[in-house]
């Protein structure tokens, strides 16, 4: 069951480069990441998907030489949009309306409102407001990645300026927000492996008003 292999999943801390995660298995985890959530269905990111060593070698070294960025066989960058602008949201519009034909009235009301929110705010509020659509889109990977039993290492320990520069991102109206190391846990190595999973209990964390 899912919620059992969510109590599976933790942050691996070495992988085996012997055992890549199959073409398979990554083509569901990248579908669960399309069909996250985002707030009116702007997906504001990409999302890298990198297999190259070189590459890997380059953001690793940014990101404080940490060894599940090499030993796994896929590194995920997420970046968000750094603004929105006319024709990133144009673009949504114009896919929502090939897709569900006679409904471009109702989007050209929706969106136009929507760019009279998000058009003349400060380029930061923007980001900001992509970024956290982007972690919704990281949650739902984590999520997938444990119950396909895909092991996974997220992480914000990196320098964003210098993967921004190594995959060309200001170019693309891109920022880096984070990296999801994908592999597979070794049998031996990992210190953190048969640790319990240490949680705050339901009446620390949950606050119910009924």
């Amino acid at each position: 069951m899912m919620l059992d292999n969510l109590d599976w999943r933790y942050a691996v801390k070495k992988m085996d480069p012997t055992k890549p995660v199959s073409d398979e298995k990554i083509a569901g985890l990248l579908k669960a990441i399309r069909f996250a959530p985002t707030s009116s269905g702007l997906q504001p990111f990409k999302v890298f998907v990198i297999t190259n060593t070189e590459t890997r070698e380059k953001i690793a070294a940014a990101a404080m030489n940490q060894a599940q960025i090499l030993e796994g066989s896929h590194v995920l960058v997420f970046a968000g949009f750094d603004n929105y602008t006319e024709e990133r949201i144009e673009e949504v519009v114009a896919q929502h309306a090939e897709e569900r034909p006679g409904t471009r009235e109702a989007l050209d009301a929706y969106y136009d409102m929507l760019k009279s929110i998000y058009l003349p705010r400060d380029a930061h509020v923007n980001a900001e407001h992509a970024a956290r659509q982007a972690y919704i889109a990281l949650g739902f990977a984590l999520a997938a990645a444990a119950e396909l039993e895909i092991d996974t290492t997220p992480m914000e320990g990196f320098d964003p300026a210098a993967v921004d520069a190594i995959l060309g991102l200001p170019e693309q109206g891109l920022k880096s927000l984070s990296i999801l190391a994908v592999g597979t846990r070794a049998e031996e190595g990992d210190w953190l492996v048969n640790m319990k999973k240490v949680r705050k209990p339901d009446e620390a964390l949950f606050v119910r008003i009924d």
